[in-house]
Order: structure tokens, then sequence, then C-alpha cells
């Protein structure tokens, strides 16, 4: 829980009234200081005992610091006490308290104080309007919020500058763009505070372009405003417009901050830029920001989505505390790059390190380590210690690596009978991944029934339908095949088409099946067909078995030789040093055919090749692949 934020502003008047009592206002000056003293929860309390004791419990300016002191020790239900306590509590008690219970979470509670206040007629000040307008925004409390944007003006606050950024969030949280704006259009300063207020607000409802405009309109931007425009981008999908404003950001020599670093880190993540992420740790070193838990999580996860194992441990090892969510993403990190053997022992390792205990992402992580690698015994332990030891209940995520593990390994009939078994209901993702087992094991009769429970669930997506339609191609059934395909067609669902993106130069590259696009286009085809001539002299035969359409063999070799990887992977090969490792993200699992070809590219070339498709990364070094032709 944060702390409560009430500035130094709102505390109760202390300066000394000669008709109060010498020895009561001695008595609270000592008290005040006592309190202002204490480090933890434990030692409030024989000094309230004492407050108490000499009967100043009503003492308003007392049961303030009381109030602080406890919403600052995250204990909600003490402070809930002694405001129960105080019969006539004045405006800086009840605004200490409405700004605790918002700062801990509790929105309702914080909005229901403040309309207590205003019946039992307590004039409240800017900062009591300021905490419940953000609880009515976390709230989505829009008709309350309406009902204190009147009383604001009211009582003269509607100029207040905290009080208008509040209710730009509001309108905005609450999806009332024209109402932010409105209340923006009339701030007598619109600052760059409030422009970054207002562009995040677009952003939390996906107006791109609005937000866009507003920040190109400030003259002067600081590093603040820099980071809501790349964060914005990046959780409206525009990762590489993301980039490109972190480009621009350090072309007009404005630093970054922390958040902003981790942003970007976000942003590298998510295309595979590893060049820019190992820039990004540089920079971070140069300018000596601290390794801390939220950007040494931030730089392991990014080292990992890269595929860059090593460099992700190098910081695991660098960092001096490690939680337990550092620990997940090296367990899932691991999993995913084929070390499903090395993301066990971290696993174990964790669970031995005093004051960590696993939590429910811990296991999805240990239980995919398990699936990716093939260890069923292990995976049927670690699922079972999960109740047993740790008191956890197994959610569907971990049901879902189960089956996935069992159907992998070819124990289909066990799958489906665990699946039937489970005690919560199996959704759409579970029995796909056990009808992918049946179509990679050949087992079709496990497989259509599994097929007819999907088409019966209703709402299911084109990957679904795809796999449905491909098990029946693969054993002939081209009729039932094109059925499914007009069932996907009449319910509206498109199937995603595969893109690909390679990082060169610190410029990602995106490629889509025979794609004709790139400036650079017949040097990228020319490396294509010199490819496919090497490879056939090593005796590679395109596995035209995969390409499920009913077409002959001639265009089905075409339609494996243009698949999204192969073309980013040749233009990596012309426009890399020899030797050098290219890197290659793709949307969707990477083909039989593909990944065979991409083993003997590697080995032709001497390369290694690291492909994260879907559902893994691959390795190809040497003819061989990580995954072990296990994916």
């Amino acid at each position: 829980m944060s702390s409560p934020t009430l500035p130094i502003a709102t505390l109760p008047p202390t300066e000394h009234n000669p008709r109060t009592n010498s020895k009561t206002y001695r008595d609270r000056r000592q008290i005040v200081s006592l309190l202002q003293r204490c480090k933890n929860f434990k030692q409030i309390l024989p000094i309230h005992a004492k407050i108490i004791r000499k009967g100043h419990e009503r003492d308003q300016f007392i049961a303030f610091e009381l109030l602080r002191l406890c919403f600052n020790f995250n204990s909600v239900d003490y402070a809930s006490k002694i405001f129960q306590q105080n019969k006539n509590p004045n405006v800086y008690v009840y605004t200490a308290f409405i700004d605790g219970l918002v700062s801990s979470g509790s929105y309702v509670d914080g909005i229901k104080l403040y309309s207590q206040m205003i019946e039992e007629s307590v004039r409240p000040d800017n900062y009591a309007i300021v905490s419940v307008l953000k609880a009515c925004g976390c709230q989505l409390a829009l008709k309350e919020g309406r009902q204190i944007h009147t009383l604001v003006f009211k009582y003269g606050f509607h100029s207040n500058r905290l009080v208008e950024l509040k209710l730009i969030e509001l309108y905005g949280k609450c999806g009332r763009l024209e109402d932010a704006k409105s209340v923006f259009d009339k701030m007598p300063k619109q600052d760059i505070v409030a422009s970054t207020v207002m562009i995040t607000c677009y952003f939390n409802h996906g107006l791109i372009g609005p937000a866009t405009v507003m920040f190109n309109q400030i003259p002067n931007k600081d590093t603040v405003c820099w980071t809501a425009m790349i964060d914005g981008f990046i959780r409206n999908g525009e990762t590489n417009k993301a980039l490109e404003i972190f480009r621009r950001m350090q072309r007009e020599n404005v630093s970054p901050n922390e958040y902003t670093i981790v942003c970007v880190l976000s942003a590298c993540s998510q295309l595979g830029a590893l060049e820019l992420g190992r820039w990004i740790q540089s920079y971070a070193r140069k300018h000596k920001i601290e390794l801390n838990h939220f950007l040494g999580s931030a730089l392991i996860n990014m080292y990992l989505k890269c595929g860059s194992v090593d460099e992700a441990l190098e910081v695991f090892y660098e960092m001096e505390e490690r939680g337990i969510d550092t620990y997940n993403s090296m367990i899932m990190g691991f999993a995913i790059n084929g070390k499903s053997i090395e993301a066990i022992e971290i696993f174990f390792r964790m669970i031995k390190e005093p004051g960590l205990r696993p939590n429910d992402i811990t296991f999805v992580g240990a239980l995919n380590a398990c699936s990716h690698g093939g260890l069923i015994d292990l995976g049927y332990e670690i699922f079972n210690s999960m109740n047993r030891n740790y008191g956890i209940e197994p959610q569907i995520e971990h049901y879902g690596c189960m089956v996935d593990l069992m159907s992998r390994t070819g124990h289909l009939e066990e799958a489906y009978d665990f699946i039937v078994k489970m005690e919560l209901p199996p959704d759409h993702i579970i029995w796909s991944s056990l009808l992918n087992g049946c179509k990679i094991h050949g087992n079709f009769e496990v497989g259509e029934k599994v097929a007819q429970t999907l088409l019966h669930f209703g709402d299911i997506d084109a990957g679904i339908y795809v796999l449905i339609s491909n098990l029946y191609a693969s054993v002939g059934k081209w009729e039932e095949a094109a059925r499914v395909k007009a069932k996907m067609k009449e319910s509206g669902v498109e199937k995603e088409p595969g893109c690909s993106l390679v990082e060169v130069n610190n410029e990602i590259h995106e490629f889509i099946v025979g794609d004709i696009r790139h400036p650079q286009r017949k040097a990228i085809y020319r490396k294509l067909e010199e490819l496919e001539r090497l490879l056939r002299s090593q005796g590679y035969s395109p596995a035209t078995d995969v390409v499920l359409q009913d077409i002959d063999d001639h265009d089905k070799d075409w339609a494996l030789a243009i698949h999204s990887e192969r073309l980013a992977i040749c233009y990596g090969l012309i426009s890399t040093k020899p030797c050098s490792t290219i890197r290659v993200m793709k949307n969707l699992r990477v083909c039989n055919d593909c990944h065979m070809m991409i083993k003997l590219v590697a080995k032709i070339t001497r390369r290694k090749i690291v492909v994260r498709d879907r559902n893994r990364f691959h390795h190809f070094e040497n003819g061989t692949c990580s995954c072990g032709d296990y994916w």
C-alpha cells in the first residue's frame, strides 16, 4: 500500500492559543513528538494508551497524527477504530481518514466517508476533494464524481490546479473525454502536467491521434511527458512508434528516468530488439541508474524474451535483491528458451531461499518447463506439491500446463481422462492443447472427440478452427476440413496472418508471407532461391504434407518457400556480418518444414539463428535446435 499523500498544508494549525491550558499544550507537543519518531506500528500502541490515560483521545491534532501514522504502517483497521472513537472529527481528521482509505485502495469507503462529512456539515478543503475525486476515478464512480464537481464550484475550488487535474483524470478514466477536455480547456494555466494527464486519458481509450496532436503542441516537453507517450504507444500495441518517440527524445537531449527505461525495455521485449535493449542497459550503467528490483526485472524479462539467456543470467546474479517475480521471470524464460533443466534448478533453488515462497505464477513457470522438456514424472511431482506443500489450489493455467505436458509426450488418453476429471471446467485452450497433441502424434480417434467438443464451445478463435481443419486435412478428410473452414467463415472469424520481425542495425524489419514490400525484395528473393538450391543439394525436400490445402505439389513447395520467417532470415543473411547471430520473432507457431529448413540453413551458413514463435524460442545451431524437435 502506498503511503497517504497528505501534504504538509493539510496539517491542523499548531500555534499556541494563550487561552489553552499550558499543561494540555505541553502534553500535546510531547505526544506528537513521540508519534513522529515511530518507526513501526507496534511503537504506536503504548503511545496511544498514554493518550487515552491522559484524556487526549478527542484532541483533533493528535487524532490526525495517529491516523496518518496508522495508514503509513498499513494499519487500516486500527485507524478505523481511532476514527470511530472521535465524536466530532474536524475537516483535518476527515481528510486524513479519507486520504488514507483511498491510498490503501478502499475507494468505496473513501467516497462514503466523504458523503458522511458533507452530511455532518463539515466543509471539505481542497485536499479532501482531491482524495475523493481520485477514489471516484479509480472506482469509475462517474455519478458521485459529477456531484463532487458541482460542489467544487460551490466551495470555490474550481480554479484549484490539483482539483482540476483530478477532474480531468476522473472524466478520462470514466470515458467522458469531452468533459475531461472541457475541464482542460478552462484551466487558466494549461501546463505540461495537465497536458500529460490529458494525453494519458486519450491513450487509455485507444485515441492515439488526439494524444499525438496534443503531444506535438507542447513546446518544452519534460521526461514525464515523453515517457507518457512511450508508455501509451506500447499499451496500444504501437511498439515501433514507442521506439521512434524514444529516439526523438534522445535527439532532443531529454534524459530518460527509470520508468522511461523500463518502458523502452518493455518495447524491446515485445519486438525482440536485443541490440537496443543492450544499449539501454549500457545507458543505465553510464548514468549510474541503480539496478534495483524494478529495473533488474525489466532487463531480465527483455533479455529472456530476446532469447539471450546468458545475459539475463548475468543481470540476475548482479542484482543484490531478487524477489519472487524475478525468480518467476527466470524460470519461465529458461523454459521457453529450451533450458528446461536449468529452469527446474532455479525453481528448486528458489524454494530453498529464506523468506521466499512460490506463488501460482511460479508453478506455471515450473510446469511449463516440464512441458517444454517432456519431463512428465517431474511435472506430476510439482503439480501435486502445490496444494500438499504450499496450500495453493491449482488454477486453470496449471491444469493447462499438465494437459500440454501429457499431450506433447503422447499420453493422449491419459490427458483426456485428466481433463474429464478436472475440478475446474476445462476451457477451449486446454482442449486445443490436447487437439494439437493428437495432430502431432497422429491420434485421429481422440482428436476427433476433442474437435467435436471444441466446435460446441461456440466462442473459439481462428487458431482453433484452423487446428481442427488441419486435423481432418492431415488424414485426407478434405470435405470435413472444408466444412470447418466454412463454419469459421460463417462465424466471422478471420485467420491471423503470419508475420515475422528481424532486427538489423537497431531497426526492426517486418515481413509477411510472400512479402514484396521491402526495398531490398529482389536481393531477398535471390538469397531465398540460392538457399533453396543449397538445401536441395544437401538432401532437403519440402515437407509438403504440412501444407494442408488441396493444391498440387509445385504450389505447395512455393507456399512453404515464402513463409515470413524465411524471408526475414534471408534479409538477415544479406544484411549482417558473417557468423553473427540472426534473431527472428514470429507471431505464429513455426511449421515443421520451416523448422527443418532453418536447422539446415544454420548449418550451411555457420550461423546461429534464434527464432521466437508463439510457443517458445528455437535456438538453431550446427544443424540442431534447442527444442530437440519437440515443440
